[in-house]
């Protein structure tokens, strides 16, 4: 079994910054890739920013060069440092991992609980 353990959301001020970490744990042989999703209320889910396990990464146009993801390989976490916040970043985040539990077997998505971010203005 994976968890996926969110942290660092919060209430900021429009210009502010949050630091988001997304722990994975559990019997796992390997962590592909990691990524953050939103979820505005009345909107659907989006794609914020993904990384592989080879440090690539894909940013959603409207948070280019105000986020950053990255990973520590090590520890299977995940961070995504949120600067310049709108009040139109306010979402839910969620974290979510493509693992394997093994060598032989295929891979498998998880999902975080999510994490409120607000941004006020």
């Amino acid at each position: 079994q994976v968890q996926l353990v969110e942290s660092g959301g919060g209430l900021v001020q429009a210009g502010g910054s949050l630091r988001l970490s997304c722990a994975a744990s559990g019997s796992i042989f390997s962590v592909n890739s990691m990524g953050w999703y939103r979820q505005a209320p009345g909107k659907q889910r989006e794609l914020v920013a993904a990384i592989t396990s080879g440090d690539r990464t894909d940013y959603l146009d409207s948070v280019k060069g105000r986020f950053i993801l990255s990973r520590d390989n090590s520890k299977n976490t995940a961070y995504l440092q949120m600067s310049s916040l709108k009040p139109e970043d306010t979402a839910v985040y969620y974290c979510k991992a493509i693992v394997k539990l093994s060598w032989y077997k295929p891979e498998t998505t998880y999902w975080g609980q999510g994490t409120q971010v607000t941004v006020s203005s």
